[in-house]
């Protein structure tokens, strides 16, 4: 398995908010923590971006991808849109989540607070050739609902 390094830089005001980190020693996803400056409401179907306080800068093998927190999604119905959220190698800005409250519910966001979390993942080199034609295959042009009766 490869070791891949990331360096992560603390945005200056935000000295006390927690870096990414594991909550369990297997768990593959980083916890990320809202830097915001006092608490926001999200309103239910409000979405809005929330802010981490850091910026990231990750060899070009990788992707960092932004996934919701599955106790938020269950409890208070918060989730991440654009799910999974893809941070490119080459991007250097503050990593931001964009949150949206699908509960019935306003739900607060305090400072430090964990919000998302933060997947790494290798990404692929791939080059794309045009041809006149595809092989064919059982499935064809079946999309969304082809392979399933339910």
């Amino acid at each position: 398995m490869n070791l891949f390094n990331v360096q992560i830089k603390r945005l200056p005001g935000n000295e006390d908010i927690q870096l990414p980190q594991k909550m369990s020693l297997l768990a593959s996803g980083f916890d990320l923590y809202a830097a915001v400056n006092e608490p926001i409401e999200l309103n239910p179907g409000q979405r809005m971006l929330i802010p981490t306080g850091f910026c990231l800068a990750m060899p070009s093998e990788l992707e960092a991808q932004i996934r919701p927190r599955s106790g938020l999604a269950l409890k208070h119905g918060i989730t991440a849109l654009n799910s999974p959220g893809t941070i490119d190698a080459d991007y250097r800005g503050e990593v931001k989540v964009l949150l949206i409250n699908h509960g019935l519910d306003s739900f607060i966001i305090e400072r430090n607070e964990r919000i998302a979390q933060m997947v790494f993942q290798e990404v692929p080199k791939v080059q794309l050739i045009e041809v006149d034609e595809l092989e064919d295959t059982d499935r064809g042009a079946g999309g969304f609902g082809h392979t399933g009766t339910k």
